[in-house]
């Protein structure tokens, strides 16, 4: 059974097309209007190993906020249905990715539950004209509409846009192994049967 989910979210601050394959190989066809944001749904989806598809149109004549946030409401959403019951799964994922003078860890649990405990700071308020604030913004709204727990740490870094792909990297990474299917896991792996909130 295809893993795959799509959505289409329309509101009087954007209009976003989104699409999900987790079973996929990491190609992406992402245009959100803000470069820095589409170069890290690149990074995500290569290193997630899922496939990607985002049309987005914002109102950036006010800001990035509003994109960069529904984008995030989208993707938590199409996880979600994605992984339906969520039978199979491991359902954990971690990782901790360097790049460069940069370390993140993340770790995830697709537990039906909301939280995000974000412990990174960036040296620099913008990441080119991007709002360095809004990565953090982006993985509240993932986790949020995703329901799942999501924890994101900064070693160390000094490098803004290092921290950034880091931990769009280190997310991804730990997502892919949170997704992925194991064989010696029948039904849901949670001992109250379920894992749907």
């Amino acid at each position: 059974m295809p893993r795959t989910a799509t959505i289409r979210r329309q509101t009087a601050e954007t209009k976003i097309d989104l699409e999900l394959n987790l079973d996929g190989t990491g190609q992406s066809r992402i245009a959100t209007g803000v470069g820095f944001f589409d170069h890290m749904l690149t990074l995500w989806a290569r290193h997630s190993a899922c496939d990607l598809t985002v049309q987005a149109v914002g109102d950036l004549e006010v800001d990035q906020h509003h994109t960069v946030e529904d984008v995030g409401i989208c993707l938590g959403q199409v996880l979600r249905q994605a992984l339906g019951d969520k039978a199979g799964i491991r359902r954990y994922g971690h990782f901790t990715l360097p790049m460069d003078e940069t370390l993140v860890t993340t770790a995830v649990d697709f537990s039906g539950r909301h939280a995000l405990v974000f412990t990174a700071e960036f040296p620099t308020e913008k990441i080119g004209d991007f709002d360095a604030q809004l990565v953090e913004e982006f993985w509240q709204a993932v986790s949020g509409a995703g329901l799942a727990n999501l924890h994101i740490l900064l070693h160390y870094g000094r490098n803004s846009h290092h921290i950034s792909e880091a931990i769009f990297k280190s997310a991804a990474r730990a997502m892919r192994m949170a997704i992925e299917l194991d064989p010696r896991m029948t039904g849901v792996p949670s001992t109250k049967g379920t894992l749907t909130g």
